[in-house]
């Protein structure tokens, strides 16, 4: 039998798939459904933080426009469950086929969540997606595989 805590984290588990489900169906009402209305969002895009769940939904809407077809993989999910919050981190890798046919293999994100749990259900009130910098050159360091 499994303890609450158990319990809890294999939701949590179940949440970040289905965010992978809904990315590759392009679903937003399905992305919609896994986020606080106030998730406040540090992504890789401009500007430095998308607050509430429209804004988030903005940048994949972005990111449904540059794919035919589009994946998301997941790997090294570690995550702390408390009774109504927890927190966690991964790689995220978006890759796919580009609108004009073009295959990408994406690059490796470092990924970050923050959990709520509202009326019984984990859903992200926080995440933060970064890539290494090069602090020479400001740039961004998207060839790294974890």
């Amino acid at each position: 039998m499994l303890t609450r805590r158990e319990e809890d984290e294999a939701a949590i588990r179940r949440q970040i798939g289905r965010i992978a489900e809904a990315i590759h169906a392009k679903d937003l009402d399905g992305l919609r459904r896994l986020y606080t209305t106030d998730v406040v969002s540090f992504d890789v895009e401009p500007p430095l933080q998308h607050v509430g769940v429209a804004a988030k939904l903005k940048n994949w809407i972005k990111v449904f426009a540059l794919f035919r077809y589009v994946t998301y993989e997941v790997r090294d999910l570690a995550l702390t469950v408390g009774d109504d919050v927890a927190f966690g981190h991964c790689f995220g890798r978006l890759s796919g086929t580009l609108m004009d046919g073009t295959e990408t293999s994406g690059m490796w994100v470092r990924a970050t969540f923050g959990f709520r749990k509202i009326d019984g259900e984990w859903l992200i009130a926080h995440d933060q997606v970064s890539v290494p910098l090069d602090v020479r050159s400001g740039a961004g360091v998207t060839h790294l595989v974890p």
